[in-house]
């Protein structure tokens, strides 16, 4: 994966052969904790969601990220935020395998990362339809009968209901013209989204 300030990323990874990631309620707080930790140093996440076997982040990295911080290991340049997203899975795999008697690998090997912006509004209309088909993941899975039914995704903080700091917000909003309104906010939240748009976030 190769990141680039002041671009939107839809940053994605599941569980090895579709195995679970998250056991309990606390699994999920302590990934976020991490992720919290690890990346936004490097950029604004936009919005989340953990599913018991995978997640989503849509981010936006920093202006002032740069490769000048990248470390030269064997001739191969690393992206720093390439080697947190790493970190962040190995360690969290080392706190699951010992909480739970397990070994091996949690992840698949390669988190993948979709780049959604640039300078064409097809682009930025990808960028938002990505954000609303993040928060529509649980429902679709058949996990919950509503968005806001989902206690691990950043839903609920742009609906109002939870004031949740791990998103920027206002970027968000700014970014994709996001009505205040909640009622309109949740009209745009359920609308469907046609599967042609969704490979687009692949």
């Amino acid at each position: 994966m190769q990141f680039y300030p002041g671009h939107t990323y839809h940053l994605y990874n599941q569980g090895n052969n579709r195995q679970q990631l998250f056991f309990e309620s606390e699994n999920y707080l302590y990934f976020l904790k991490k992720v919290r930790k690890g990346l936004l140093p490097y950029c604004n996440i936009i919005a989340w969601c953990l599913m018991p076997n995978h997640f989503h982040f849509l981010i936006q990295v920093h202006e002032d990220y740069t490769h000048q911080n990248a470390i030269n290991n064997k001739e191969k340049i690393v992206n720093p935020l390439n080697r947190k997203i790493g970190s962040i899975q190995s360690s969290y795999t080392k706190a699951i395998n010992n909480r739970y008697n397990r070994t091996g690998s949690l992840f698949r090997q390669r988190t993948k990362a979709k780049i959604l912006s640039d300078k064409s509004k097809s682009r930025v209309d990808t960028a938002v339809n990505c954000f609303f088909y993040i928060h529509q993941n649980p429902l679709k899975a058949g996990l919950v009968e509503s968005l806001e039914g989902w206690e691990f995704s950043s839903f609920k903080d742009y609906a109002g209901i939870r004031n949740g700091d791990l998103c920027n917000i206002d970027l968000g909003k700014d970014l994709f013209n996001l009505p205040n309104n909640a009622r309109d906010f949740y009209e745009l939240s359920y609308r469907t989204i046609p599967d042609q748009v969704i490979k687009k976030f692949y």
